[in-house]
């Protein structure tokens, strides 16, 4: 008997000694394994937090306009700036412990991987939300035993060196919700039409739902399993206290409105401008040892939404049906900021800048800039030249040139600057060319941002060089800036991922690019081009745009074979277009020929709407006077073509054009009659 216990005994101390064994091992194994992460994670350091972040544009109104995202389209909100129920309602629905553990949740753990050995295969997830943000940042979704390991790791690293704060802002900012929106900002955005700062209770439970299966759970694809899914979230948030039972009455019976569409809306404002917006930020970020594909930026542009509105208005309602392509873009003159702007047709088709990239013959847009040249070399309204056919020899007189007028017609009298202007009389363009010289005309388009010819070619004058209509418009915008220097400006400010401003706009010092008196003489010539007075042999370029106009306007019109132009400002907007195919094919009908000029009237018309007519300022050195249209002299009574022009002090005439008899009232009466006001009251004053 007593051998028998002493055996017992003895055999049960084997037994506790093989249970102390194994239990001294599991725990060394375990300090082993424990040391061995903690090493581990001290020499892997902390896991990089950057993802993938959507840059947005503002408007000049600071509206969003769109965005820019490379893989994912996300927005980082810091979570002081997510609203509390979405954060309270994530927290009870996904992991309600999130705050008391370290990572992970032992129990479910363990319920997880009896259900799958049951299973035979990986069928239940036990992820913390810090496992599912380590799953989000670096790991696919796939499931597996060595995706959960890897998982669990990174989890262990960012509980180790983040807050539970950081790591839940991760998981806000990370998390999918479905129709490619990643985080609770975009999702926001997308589903509500608001940002994540200002969701409701019962928005964010229903939002709240969407991430454990996008799919079904989205309220835009089952309204019914995304509201049932928010009413297990709400009786959640109740039970562990993050409500009062009113709140989820309330919530409960809440209708939520849905507003996608007005999102999706959103993403079709102004795409080509958004392009050009892409660059010039790039550029300025680059200055600044910075990159814009590190995403996250919030760029305010100068785009005005009702000017975009009526461009887009403008060309739906005034393009041939037919390939006939399309480049539209207007500034501001006051500040050369670019207040729209459309590249073509249809974005989704071609997104090939024809602005800013698509480099044409500007043919006789080029004028108002070779005379530019010319009245600094003391051309003036009242130059005249002779007109008639006309070969020009150049290349040391080895090659010829015969410019011809666009109706084939030659005047058979001299014509003035005014008058040439008006009309676009070819002739004396080129003449005006040999008489200031090559090396002036290339001299002011370099003052002016514009492409020239090195070669010369009388041809040049007619604009055969190319240029963009990008340029082209801002030349013309110096112009209605009283030619003082204007670059064309997209971005207002750039903000980074964490709100610090990296860049505002600053207006540059001032800066002429020709005089005062120069500008406002080219400008008052250009009004001529809608002024019946200088139809002699062949209308006025844009005559037919008059009875549609309510505002003054000075402009011109080019045409090639393949290209129509069409640019005019006020003092205060500048607009230009631009007209031709892709594939450079001749212009052959007439609605091919007059588009850009019915799509620049009725932007200017619509853009101007409701505001006062505005009128050039004459700077000092500058008069108005009342002359004869054929002779260039002092208008008198018995002079028929009369017109009011505006030229410098030392240019005004000092001879009349003829001699009537001082007591001769009919005359006066007729005089007075066919004078406009303004005119009269120049002169006499």
């Amino acid at each position: 008997m007593k051998r028998q216990q002493y055996k017992k005994r003895k055999s049960r101390k084997r037994f506790m000694k093989k249970i102390g064994l194994v239990t001294i091992a599991l725990l060394c194994f375990f300090a082993v394994t424990f040391l061995s992460l903690r090493i581990y994670a001290q020499v892997a350091g902390a896991p990089p937090l950057t993802v993938p972040k959507a840059s947005i544009f503002l408007d000049s109104d600071n509206n969003q306009i769109g965005d820019y995202f490379t893989e994912e389209r996300r927005y980082w909100t810091e979570l002081d700036d997510i609203s509390p129920y979405l954060v309270d309602a994530t927290v009870a629905v996904e992991d309600k412990d999130f705050f008391n553990h370290s990572g992970f949740d032992y129990s479910r753990i363990a319920g997880a991987v009896l259900a799958d050995l049951k299973a035979g295969s990986k069928v239940q997830g036990a992820s913390t939300l810090t496992q599912q943000y380590a799953r989000n940042l670096y790991l696919t979704h796939e499931k597996t035993w060595n995706r959960k390991i890897n998982e669990a790791l990174f989890a262990y690293r960012l509980e180790l060196f983040y807050s539970k704060e950081e790591i839940l802002e991760g998981y806000l900012n990370t998390v999918y919700y479905g129709h490619g929106m990643y985080g609770v900002e975009a999702a926001s955005r997308y589903f509500y039409g608001k940002s994540a700062k200002d969701l409701t209770l019962a928005e964010a439970s229903m939002l709240a739902g969407v991430p454990k299966g996008p799919t079904y759970y989205s309220p835009l694809n089952n309204l019914e399993k995304a509201t049932n899914r928010q009413h297990v979230i709400l009786r959640l948030m109740n039970e562990q206290g993050k409500i009062t039972d009113d709140e989820k009455t309330r919530a409960t019976t809440e209708q939520v409105a849905l507003k996608s569409d007005q999102w999706i809306a959103t993403k079709s404002i102004a795409p080509y401008f958004l392009d050009v917006v892409w660059e010039e930020a790039s550029d300025i970020l680059q200055s600044k040892n910075l990159s814009i594909s590190e995403g996250g930026w919030t760029i305010q542009t100068t785009l005005n939404q009702a000017h975009q509105r009526a461009a887009e208005n403008a060309i739906k309602t005034n393009m041939p049906n037919s390939d006939l392509q399309v480049g539209f873009v207007s500034m501001d003159a006051h500040t050369g900021f670019v207040t729209a702007l459309v590249g073509g047709r249809d974005y989704s088709e071609s997104s090939f800048n024809r602005v800013a990239l698509g480099n044409r013959q500007p043919g006789s847009a080029i004028k108002p800039i070779l005379y530019a040249a010319a009245l600094e070399k003391n051309f003036h309204p009242m130059s005249f030249l002779d007109v008639s056919e006309t070969t020009f020899t150049y290349d040391s007189g080895r090659a010829t040139y015969t410019p011809q007028n666009v109706n084939n017609k030659f005047a058979d009298h001299a014509l003035s600057l005014a008058q040439a202007l008006a009309i676009s009389d070819n002739i004396y363009a080129v003449k005006t060319l040999e008489g200031i010289g090559y090396r002036s005309f290339r001299d002011i388009q370099k003052r002016f941002g514009l492409q020239y010819s090195e070669k010369d070619i009388p041809s040049i004058a007619l604009g055969t060089a190319e240029n963009s209509l990008y340029d082209l418009t801002n030349a013309y915008n110096i112009l209605a800036a009283g030619g003082e220097k204007r670059k064309p400006v997209t971005v207002l400010s750039i903000i980074d991922a964490k709100g610090k401003v990296v860049y505002k706009y600053k207006k540059p010092e001032k800066e002429q690019v020709i005089s005062e008196q120069d500008a406002f003489v080219l400008t008052q010539m250009m009004t001529g081009i809608f002024d019946p007075v200088f139809s002699d042999y062949s209308p006025a370029t844009g005559l037919s745009l008059r009875s549609r106009m309510s505002h003054t306007y000075a402009a011109k019109s080019g045409t090639t074979n393949s290209d129509q132009w069409m640019i005019g400002f006020t003092p205060s907007l500048t607009a230009g277009v631009w007209n031709g195919y892709d594939q450079g094919k001749t212009l052959s009908v007439q609605a091919d020929m007059a588009a850009s000029k019915q799509v620049w009237i009725e932007f200017m018309e619509t853009a101007l709407n409701g505001k006062a007519n505005e009128t050039f300022k004459i700077p000092s050195g500058v008069e108005p006077v009342t002359v004869d249209i054929l002779s260039g002299k002092l208008a008198d009574p018995s002079c028929p073509n009369q017109r009011v022009v505006y030229m410098k002090t030392a240019d005004i005439p000092t001879e009349s054009c003829g001699t009537f008899d001082f007591f001769d009232t009919d005359t006066w009466g007729n005089f007075f009659e066919t004078l406009p006001f303004e005119a009269f009251k120049g002169f006499w004053d």
